[in-house]
């Protein structure tokens, strides 16, 4: 078998060299992090989670229009996924109080915003991802003010329509990052969805008791990520299909 070429590792996935031009394989790795990286794990069968739970969220968005770098899953730990130019932001979209700005803003956890916040963040991993303004990012051309506004609308779709799909299942969207890219055709280009939506990227609380469904398990040395994890697959109805999985415990195969 031809050995695949390695383009970069993060600190949740590897890409490879896809099987045409234009094509990568997206691989999620069960490794876990927090606090940039200074907190690390391997949380076994975390990434046959979020392969799954990312691959149905980008079809749910991708049947409502929203343009994305998904293709398909090719099994439990890899995707194919279009080659894109990657925006070098996190674009996080907050509806409740949580996390940094509610430390950096003395508010309470699970206070609702008066109305959902977009913040940016530089990706550089030396600086620690840090916040930056809308000024920042053009000024140092980053993204174009037309880049900005096709992110900004993007993401608001997207929170409309998560947080109906979560709030369906019994879920709170409390907040969550996004990545986009540009994607090439010809000499034509678009801003497109990248990356992975899952739990790692999302803070999920249950409606009804506000009980931690995310990576914040991990993070707070609470416990239970797995579990926590399986059971937004298991709401969002993401069924083993068949065969023997990688998992143990809570089993989603491919």
């Amino acid at each position: 078998m031809k050995r695949r070429r390695m383009i970069y590792e993060g600190k949740a996935k590897i890409l490879y060299e896809g099987p045409e031009a234009g094509t990568i394989v997206q691989y999620f790795k069960d490794d876990t992090t927090a606090f940039d990286a200074t907190k690390k794990a391997v949380i076994e069968g975390k990434g046959v989670l979020n392969n799954r739970i990312s691959e149905y969220l980008f079809g749910q968005l991708g049947a409502i229009g929203v343009p994305t770098h998904f293709i398909k899953r090719l099994n439990m730990r890899e995707q194919l996924v279009k080659e894109v130019e990657i925006v070098p932001l996190e674009v996080v979209m907050r509806n409740v109080a949580a996390g940094s700005l509610a430390k950096r803003l003395g508010l309470t956890e699970g206070t609702p915003l008066p109305r959902s916040i977009i913040e940016y963040y530089y990706k550089n991993d030396s600086l620690h991802d840090p916040w930056v303004s809308e000024e920042h990012i053009t000024a140092f051309g980053w993204a174009s003010p037309q880049d900005l506004d096709d992110m900004v609308n993007l993401t608001i779709r997207i929170n409309d329509f998560l947080t109906g799909l979560f709030l369906g299942v019994g879920i709170k969207l409390v907040d969550f990052k996004l990545e986009f890219g540009r994607l090439w055709e010809n000499d034509y280009m678009r801003i497109v969805l990248a990356d992975e939506i899952s739990p790692d990227c999302c803070r999920l609380w249950d409606a009804v008791t506000n009980d931690k469904m995310d990576k914040d398990r991990f993070r707070r040395d609470m416990g239970g990520m797995m579990e926590a994890y399986s059971e937004v697959a298991r709401r969002l109805g993401i069924m083993p299909e068949s065969g023997q999985s990688e998992m143990k415990g809570p089993k989603l195969v491919q």
